[in-house]
């Protein structure tokens, strides 16, 4: 018998992986259902709770479901822990890391009744839909999304200290055209007219009153147009290809978004497991 609980524990702990980790399981697909069913509750609590005719009438209610879906979840939190073969691997990554995030603020709570309401962070968990609907290759996107983000960040760099130069100067010369009188005090609050034309967002409490300034300010909104499709076709641009990724994690670190034909985790570099 005791040579056989290394085996049980492996059992157990290989079919622990399977449920919380694994989506084409019917044991992993109902548990990320059920899961996803939590999260949505529990966020929609944290947002009635903080209405106050609401927290008035079923304080008591509210308070009481968030410690349950919060113990519920900082359990779940330990089992994925448990069932890694590298559990500070996973913790630090960003599924670890926003798991813990939605369990901290009822702790924090405690000592800033306040924090509570930063539980609405759990809606992040709900990224782990892509899964259960079988769109991990949506999830597998952001990797490649994140590469050309790396890859185009000089010219992304280039491009936005160009876009801020622009506004130093447009800033300036609308600080001359205008003037004091019209709203426009000083260089600093200049440039946060020109940044707020140019990008498009247009509060509009500060606007040019001189036929020169309304030219000026024309010319900054069609030039504010083609300045928010550039960063796009940067990154765009990097994006040449995609390919195909599967639902399998890591049962090391719990790393997803692996090739179809992966053998080794692309994280840690432990074996997957194959069928």
């Amino acid at each position: 018998m005791p040579e056989r609980k290394p085996e049980t524990t492996n059992s157990l702990r290989q079919r622990l992986h399977e449920i919380i980790f694994e989506a084409d399981t019917p044991a992993g697909k109902l548990f990320d259902v059920a899961l996803i069913f939590s999260i949505l509750f529990s966020v929609i609590i944290v947002m009635l709770d903080s209405v106050a005719s609401l927290q008035q009438r079923y304080g008591d209610l509210f308070f009481f479901l968030e410690w349950l879906f919060t113990i519920l979840f900082t359990i779940e939190y330990f089992l994925r822990l448990s069932c890694i073969g590298r559990p500070l691997k996973y913790a630090g990554s960003f599924y670890g890391i926003v798991d813990l995030l939605s369990i901290l603020p009822s702790y924090i709570s405690l000592l800033l009744p306040a924090g509570k309401f930063l539980l609405v962070i759990r809606i992040l968990r709900l990224l782990r839909v892509f899964r259960v609907l079988k769109l991990v290759q949506y999830v597998g996107e952001s990797t490649f999304l994140q590469r050309a983000l790396w890859a185009s960040r000089r010219k992304i760099a280039v491009f936005l200290l160009s876009v801020f130069l622009l506004m130093i100067i447009f800033g300036s010369v609308m600080y001359i055209v205008e003037g004091p009188e019209n709203g426009f005090s000083s260089i600093p609050r200049s440039i946060y007219w020109a940044i707020v034309t140019m990008s498009t967002v247009g509060y509009g409490d500060i606007s040019p009153k001189t036929g020169l300034g309304q030219a000026i300010a024309s010319l900054v909104m069609i030039l504010g147009y083609g300045i928010i499709a550039i960063p796009t076709g940067i990154v765009t641009s990097e994006l040449t290809f995609t390919k195909a990724v599967s639902t399998q994690a890591c049962p090391e670190c719990g790393g997803e978004g692996h090739d179809v034909e992966a053998k080794h985790c692309k994280f840690c570099g432990a074996v997957l497991n194959r069928e």
